[in-house]
């Protein structure tokens, strides 16, 4: 019964443009911080990672080259070492480190250590997080408003109904004939 009611909720209490958008703009306002756009050459050792460093001293404008050749990061190396725009959570935190403190167009002058390998970074540029488009995510902010809506209902329901709890009886035996 409280599935059929819960279902029945859902299908008939759509958010509002309105409720959708004040959700949207409530978590446009929590998103913080800084979102970095890097290009990476990964190598298996700390003498490779050096000398792809002493080659770009010499050739800076090399490094998409020197990517598809030389990087082991197959997702990336075709790109020049393009990793496109990143948050530094979702790098691991060596990488992560490594990239904040660059400067806009500097290459680590030092092979950054990971899980992976060795990476040498170049920052191309950094900016504040954006967030996507309210379109994008519109769909997502109807199933989190209609959940906030819902658990708000039940509580509303919790607390206005008389609930009484009651100890079940023992079960009795029943003697034998």
């Amino acid at each position: 019964l409280s599935n059929a009611y819960i279902q029945d909720y859902l299908d008939n209490q759509k958010p509002s443009e309105d409720e959708l958008k004040a959700e949207y703009e409530r978590i446009k306002a929590s998103i913080t911080g800084i979102e970095f756009k890097a290009r990476h050459i990964l190598v298996a050792s700390e003498a490779e990672a050096r000398a792809v460093i002493d080659q770009l001293k010499k050739s800076p404008n090399d490094f998409d080259k020197l990517a598809a050749v030389k990087s082991l990061d197959t997702g990336s190396k075709e790109n020049g070492g393009d990793l496109g725009w990143f948050d530094l959570s979702s790098m691991v935190p060596e990488f992560g480190n490594a990239a904040a403190k660059l400067e806009k167009g500097q290459i680590s002058q030092a092979p950054v250590k990971t899980e992976y390998g060795y990476h040498i970074i170049q920052l191309e540029d950094s900016r504040p997080i954006q967030a996507p488009p309210f379109d994008e995510v519109k769909s997502h902010l109807v199933e989190a408003v209609q959940q906030k809506n819902l658990k708000t209902q039940v509580e509303d329901l919790k607390a206005k109904a008389k609930i009484v709890m009651t100890e079940t009886p023992a079960p009795t035996s029943a003697s034998a004939p």
